[in-house]
């Protein structure tokens, strides 16, 4: 095989952009082949724009049956991310999933089962991952320069919206339309790189989270969240759509000192010795270990983004290179989340692996009540990566 020919499911904004580079040639040894969406008016753009040199289809069935392509790449509404994975892979394709995974852990571990039982590749679009910033922070904990670590803090606010971008589609910010707020709209890339930086999952999450608390919406708009690992350490996860100005800082404190991540740059507040060591050794009382503060150098680079993420998953079809992505993983960062509402829902601590049953149903009375449940059949594919 000598390229990659790729499908995409769902036109809306971020179908557009994988639309967009990958018609311009930027994904080496990749190919636009073949787009579906049930919505015409978005299949008229991209003749206006491309012409026929895609085949276009309104229908998943006949885009599944046509085999245009080697690769699936969806970008449809949150809910039916697992379900359409499902069927591309019982199809015999590849497939690259846009974030979140889905909506809730149960149909995402069908999802995963799916996946396992094909020999095809699976990814998810987790395009922070390509950032340099998040990498080298995996490098640091991972290679022991922080040592083990005791705390995690990731104050996430910079996510404003007016009430106007709510809005703009009766959809938006509801259960029946899109399962969550913040959490499942906003910040799926940062619950997955809380986890994927450190290599800790928590073992119990205890969560509060403010439905429609800055705006007029169902959902959560406010989320403060503490969390335990395994080794004792704790840690803190805090987000909003309502706070104007915003923060976006991620710190990471372990044995062998501090890693904070604030705009754009990255500082290590690094111990001369460890704390441990320096607690079993100190005897003057008063004092603390010498620390040295250093900016660590990762270029002004936000990585390659999307397009990263396609020409890996290209790369790992035609060359054999490892997903930095791994569509498996998906499930972690929602397992977080799901875990968060849970615990909201119930007032008490949820143990990790959460009881998806009893997430599900919960679930299920919010969709219920939510008022885009009369128009929920309507929500089409080209809303699908507006976030």
């Amino acid at each position: 095989m000598s390229q990659v020919k790729i499908g995409i499911l769902g036109i809306g904004n971020m179908g557009k952009g994988h639309t967009k580079y990958l018609m311009n040639g930027e994904v080496k040894g990749g190919v636009l082949s073949a787009i579906c969406d049930i919505d015409r008016t978005k299949l008229e753009w991209v003749k206006e724009n491309y012409g026929d040199k895609i085949q276009l289809f309104d229908s998943v069935e006949s885009f599944f049956a046509s085999k245009a392509f080697d690769v699936v790449l969806i970008a449809t509404p949150h809910y039916d991310h697992p379900t359409l994975a499902i069927e591309a892979f019982q199809h015999g394709y590849h497939v690259l999933v846009e974030k979140p995974a889905g909506v809730y852990t149960k149909q995402v571990r069908e999802m995963n089962e799916a996946a396992a039982k094909s020999d095809k590749l699976f990814g998810i679009m987790y395009n922070q991952r390509t950032n340099p910033l998040y990498q080298k922070l995996k490098d640091l904990i991972s290679s022991g320069e922080l040592g083990e670590i005791k705390r995690t803090n990731w104050i996430i606010t910079n996510w404003y919206r007016s009430q106007s971008y709510y809005d703009s589609g009766g959809w938006r910010a509801t259960w029946a339309g899109e399962g969550g707020g913040v959490l499942i709209n906003q910040d799926p890339h940062q619950l997955d790189l809380w986890q994927w930086t450190t290599g800790l999952m928590p073992k119990r999450v205890r969560a509060f989270c403010q439905f429609g608390k800055w705006r007029n919406i169902e959902v959560e708009d406010d989320v403060t969240a503490y969390v335990e690992y395994e080794n004792g350490a704790t840690g803190v996860f805090i987000t909003t759509t309502g706070e104007a100005p915003g923060t976006n800082r991620y710190e990471v404190s372990g044995d062998r000192g501090k890693i904070t991540i604030e705009n754009g740059k990255m500082t290590f507040h690094r111990l001369r010795v460890p704390e441990s060591q320096f607690n079993r050794e100190f005897k003057g009382g008063f004092g603390q270990p010498e620390c040295w503060v250093s900016d660590i150098p990762v270029g002004t680079s936000e990585g390659s983004q999307h397009l990263g993420i396609t020409q890996n998953f290209v790369n790992a079809i035609l060359k054999g290179d490892k997903l930095l992505a791994p569509g498996e993983e998906g499930i972690k960062g929602l397992t977080i989340s799901n875990a968060i509402h849970l615990s909201t829902w119930t007032d008490n601590w949820v143990n990790l692996p959460i009881d998806e049953d009893l997430y599900y149903s919960k679930l299920q009375e919010q969709i219920k009540n939510s008022t885009a449940q009369k128009d929920v059949k309507q929500i089409n594919m080209d809303v699908a990566g507006t976030h």
